[in-house]
């Protein structure tokens, strides 16, 4: 499958003036490759039957290569379409930086102009809502258990490849800092995946 980032490599500058509309976009771009892997998963299922390869766990890597394009550590060099996606989000974060505050501009100062700090905070911050837009149209459940249930042990995600956000109005996954996002593929580097 081929990763659904057209839509942002063909992004208007203009358009992304801030760190909302950046999510809007990729979130958009995250639905499109969650369907495109959802409604392909049963045909590759069928060609490579018995691969263990859940919609989840193919999700889940996607999902790393999405955090891996934004915050500008993907592998895949030399191929034109990705360079161009590189310098639109360049240009995406430096209008973001450009519209921080000056106290928090130099928390992001960068002289080689390629945001990375920004955008590896960025991801952080938004790393759930991707998720969730890569997940709205999926079914299943994560192949191992990695989410924390009600008595500190852990449990399977379901509904969507999700955990769930809360438990007694408690974040439940990870000691409270991540809650529906049931990997950390996203901070794997990519020669490991």
């Amino acid at each position: 499958l081929n990763l659904c980032d057209q839509h942002l490599e063909h992004m208007d500058t203009n358009k992304i003036n801030n760190t909302h509309n950046l999510l809007l976009e990729v979130s958009l771009a995250a639905k499109h490759e969650g369907q495109s892997i959802s409604l392909y998963y049963p045909q590759y299922d069928l060609k490579y039957p018995g691969s263990s390869f859940t919609t989840c766990t193919m999700l889940a890597r996607s999902f790393a290569d999405i955090g891996d394009i934004i915050r500008g550590k993907d592998l895949y060099l030399g191929n034109n379409k990705k360079d161009k996606l590189q310098i639109k989000l360049k240009e995406y974060f430096e209008k973001i930086y450009n519209s921080l505050e000056r106290s928090i501009k130099s928390q992001y100062d960068d002289t080689d102009k390629n945001y990375y700090k920004l955008r590896e905070d960025w991801w952080t911050a938004n790393r759930e809502t991707v998720w969730e837009a890569l997940t709205c149209d999926a079914h299943g459940t994560y192949f191992h258990a990695t989410c924390s249930d009600l008595n500190g042990g852990c449990s399977q995600a379901h509904e969507k490849c999700r955990c769930p956000k809360t438990s007694g109005g408690k974040a439940i996954k990870a000691g409270g800092d991540v809650t529906i996002v049931p990997t950390y593929f996203d901070y794997v580097p990519q020669y490991l995946r």
